[in-house]
């Protein structure tokens, strides 16, 4: 018997769940949280609160939430790199940023072909050290998630940052406004949301998935993987068996690599972002517009390839 939060659509994702584990509330009193990313040497958890201009940390070992960066710059998207470095998407800051080890900011990127980006949304780190991000306008909208002001660029593109020379390249530009990412477990597939609909109406409400070249650096594809029928996509993770678990209006929806929608974890919020956490990487942290949630599901985070030599 499953508990009220997790919804059955498919055989396949009594798998996935457990029927006696229910959806925890770690924490309330954000205004929309976004960005988990989760240190395993810390036993903790970052997320951002953009409105309120801070990042959160929720700390595994006692459950206390503190205050881990305010002002933040209106933080949206994190990821951690693979020297455990926080890599970070400003609104505000209109860039890519990174946290050194010794707390120095260090600004990956802040312009294409000599423009400002508009507000970077969200980041992922690929084996080889590139850095992969997406830069709608959310940020750049109104003064509610950043500073209000005319998207340079003039459009919202998906952008790779060289690991060697640091150049930023634009990797797709036919999205209207791209948001979640995270490559498969194999780096062969990246899976790109637009959230286009919030701007244009029947505007797309999906994900997309792209294949990757041998080289690591070119994308070809780009067909849809899955449409939202509640809400819209934001961000997502992958697990190391392929399943695509991703925000939406009534909670986190499960996706099969085939694409079949398989299962949901209702939540009682609209959700944002999700990650997976804990010492065994199977707790899936949901930021939920106002509250933190987590629930332990029988899947793993998808482990990190091997750097190619």
């Amino acid at each position: 018997m499953f508990t009220d939060a997790v919804e059955i659509l498919d055989e396949r994702f009594k798998r996935l769940v457990f029927g006696n584990v229910r959806l925890e509330t770690l924490w309330t009193g954000g205004r929309w949280l976004e960005g988990p990313a989760y240190f395993a040497a810390g036993k903790y958890l970052v997320f951002s609160d953009i409105p309120n201009d801070r990042v959160m940390r929720f700390d595994e070992t006692n459950c206390v939430v503190s205050t881990f960066l305010q002002p933040a710059l209106n933080h949206n998207g994190h990821t951690v790199d693979r020297e455990g470095r926080l890599v970070s998407c400003e609104h505000r800051g209109r860039c890519v940023s990174r946290i050194e080890h010794d707390g120095r900011r260090t600004i990956l990127a802040d312009r294409f072909e000599g423009k400002r980006l508009n507000s970077p949304n969200d980041v992922v780190v690929k084996s080889d050290g590139s850095i992969w991000f997406t830069d709608p306008t959310y940020g750049i909208d109104s003064d509610y998630e950043g500073d209000a002001a005319p998207s340079e660029i003039g459009a919202s593109h998906l952008y790779r940052i060289d690991p060697a020379t640091g150049a930023v390249a634009a990797m797709a530009t036919d999205f209207v406004k791209p948001n979640g990412l995270a490559f498969s477990p194999d780096e062969s597939t990246l899976y790109v949301s637009d959230t286009g609909a919030s701007h244009v109406a029947d505007g797309p409400r999906w994900i997309r998935a792209f294949a990757v070249g041998a080289d690591g650096a070119t994308l070809s594809g780009g067909e849809v993987f899955a449409t939202c029928a509640f809400g819209l996509f934001d961000g997502f993770r992958i697990d190391a068996r392929g399943h695509l678990w991703t925000s939406a209006g009534d909670g986190v929806h499960c996706y099969a690599p085939d694409g079949a929608l398989i299962g949901k974890i209702r939540a009682p919020e609209t959700v944002a972002n999700v990650c997976f956490g804990g010492p065994k990487r199977n707790r899936l942290y949901i930021c939920a517009t106002s509250s933190l949630y987590a629930i332990y599901v029988n899947a793993r985070e998808a482990p990190r390839p091997v750097r190619p030599a």
